[in-house]
């Protein structure tokens, strides 16, 4: 069995960055995609960014040249930087992990961004 566990959530200021962290463990045999989403309360769960086998990104439209996403094997670590936090992307951040035809989800992270 897969696990993920995000953290780097917090409160931060308007304008100010948090970078978020997600470690995983178990076999990750036939990975194909990690990616990060979040939900805030009200509102239907996001995708903000994911990247492939290969390492190719995409990144959402609302979050482009403010959150970056990347991947460190040998830490076992996905991690989302960002940057220029605007109380719109307050929300609960979740990792997922697509392995073969499963998905695995991480209890996610709290990011609560003040005006």
């Amino acid at each position: 069995q897969v696990q993920l566990v995000e953290s780097g959530g917090g409160l931060v200021q308007a304008g100010g960055s948090l970078r978020l962290s997600c470690i995983w463990s178990g076999s990750i045999f036939g990975l194909n995609a990690m990616g990060w989403y979040r939900q805030a309360p009200g509102k239907q769960r996001e995708l903000v960014a994911r990247i492939i086998s290969n390492g190719v990104t995409h990144h959402a439209d609302s979050v482009k040249n403010r959150f970056t996403i990347s991947r460190d094997n040998a830490k076992n670590t996905l991690y989302l930087q960002m940057n220029s936090l605007e109380p719109e992307d307050t929300a609960v951040y979740y990792c997922k992990a697509n392995v073969r035809l499963r998905e695995y989800w991480g209890q996610g992270t709290q990011v609560t961004v003040s005006s």
